[in-house]
């Protein structure tokens, strides 16, 4: 598994702001799309691609065009809903599929409660988004939901990240070719399996329920 920690001072910045418990839904959900858009930049950079003839108002040159079949964009219910806008804005010709999970507050284990992806995903590109990494449980079970349909690769986008989950996803994937992505990688779970200092929930933050 390769991993690309994105340090970079727009995205600590944007993540200070997000990390601050005062931040209102509305900036949390806009610097969130904000981010993710800059992540993207960074996971799309092995994103398959064809030799295209065009013509310039100038002359003939050769570009590049996105491959068949489209990259699938895969945000993990609900949270990682609020990331999708800013990944499809970097991605505008990708497809996008569901994926429901959530994770029992006393096991920490994932439940997939609901999916909505293609049946064969066949030489196809997907990125997982989902907001955290904590324990990995549920972004290593989406990982291998993709890879069981057929997926050749799968990058996974998340804004921040603990040790313990990263480690926990390269050691389920092993064999895989597997991306992941972070914003930063922060110092540890705590005894809840939230991720500190993290940002708190991130669906309840993204959707004003906490």
């Amino acid at each position: 598994m390769r991993v690309h920690v994105a340090d970079h001072p727009l995205i600590t910045h944007k993540l200070t702001v997000l990390r601050d418990r005062t931040t209102t839904s509305p900036v949390f959900r806009s610097l969130t799309e904000e981010l993710v858009t800059l992540l993207a930049y960074e996971a799309t950079r092995n994103v398959r691609v064809d030799p295209v003839t065009i013509e310039t108002p100038v002359t003939t040159t050769t570009g590049v065009t996105i491959s068949q079949p489209r990259p699938l964009v895969v945000p993990i219910l609900r949270a990682g809903l609020g990331m999708l806008e800013g990944m499809t804005t970097m991605l505008p010709t990708a497809e996008v599929g569901f994926l429901g999970m959530a994770r029992n507050e006393e096991t920490l284990e994932p439940t997939t409660y609901a999916e909505r992806l293609p049946d064969d995903l066949s030489d196809r590109q997907c990125f997982v988004i989902d907001p955290m990494l904590a324990t990995g449980g549920s972004l290593s079970a989406a990982v291998h939901f993709l890879f069981d349909r057929g997926a050749v690769d799968v990058t996974a986008i998340c804004l921040l990240g603990a040790p313990e989950g990263v480690a926990a996803l390269e050691k389920s994937t092993q064999g895989r070719d597997v991306n992941l992505v972070l914003g930063a990688l922060d110092e540890r779970l705590d005894e809840n399996g939230y991720i500190v200092p993290g940002l708190g929930d991130a669906g309840d933050r993204l959707y004003g329920t906490v």
